[in-house]
């Protein structure tokens, strides 16, 4: 089945999962809004809904596994590949290097078709971080989907690329944020709260 935007959107509004304030996000760049999206994931019956949404699409693609990054993608791999009734795996970021890894045992077959899942996409690092690993456990990459693409449309793959919902919010180099500008202190979203967007 597939989900409308509108109705992705009224999802993480209503659970408080877009907040507001000034945030260093996971790439280092700078953002008045941060979506959080385990106040969204801490719904099982949403969760199933969005990845029901995913699921459908990746059936068009011919999907053996479903891969995410830790943390967020750990749930979105498994939902995604109960529904596909394939296997879940996920990459983990390598110890004091670059990129992620799969570890615990994973093992992926040559040519393994693996769709790749994550929850926000913002620069889009995390998603190919998790393509590098497949291709270098010697899987094929399917495709990839998230919930919700923020990249504003900058970020590239050479895989198709399935978005629930495309939200554009600003986001800034440390240096060149007004936030900074105007002496409002940052947080590392998710260690320190911020109020939620009040649903208009």
């Amino acid at each position: 089945m597939t989900i409308a935007s509108s109705e992705v959107e009224r999802v993480f509004r209503e659970s408080g999962a877009l907040r507001e304030g000034h945030f260093i996000l996971a790439s280092g760049r700078h953002s008045s809004l941060y979506l959080e999206k385990f106040q969204v994931l801490q719904h099982p019956a949403d969760t199933e809904r969005l990845c029901g949404a995913i699921a459908w699409w990746a059936r068009s693609v011919g999907v053996d596994s479903v891969a995410g990054p830790t943390t967020g993608g750990i749930i979105l791999a498994h939902e995604v590949a109960r529904q596909l009734g394939v296997r879940a795996i996920y990459a983990e970021r390598r110890d004091g290097a670059p990129g992620r890894e799969f570890r615990r045992g994973f093992a992926i077959a040559p040519g393994e078709r693996v769709l790749v899942v994550d929850d926000i996409m913002t620069t889009g690092g995390s998603v190919q971080e998790t393509i590098d690993a497949v291709r270098s456990a010697g899987g094929a990459v399917a495709g990839a989907a998230v919930l919700v693409d923020r990249s504003g449309g900058e970020t590239r793959s050479d895989v198709p690329v399935h978005s629930l919902w495309r939200l554009e919010i600003p986001s800034y180099a440390p240096a060149e944020c007004p936030l900074c500008a105007k002496g409002i202190p940052a947080t590392h979203p998710g260690t320190t709260p911020a109020p939620a967007v009040v649903s208009r």
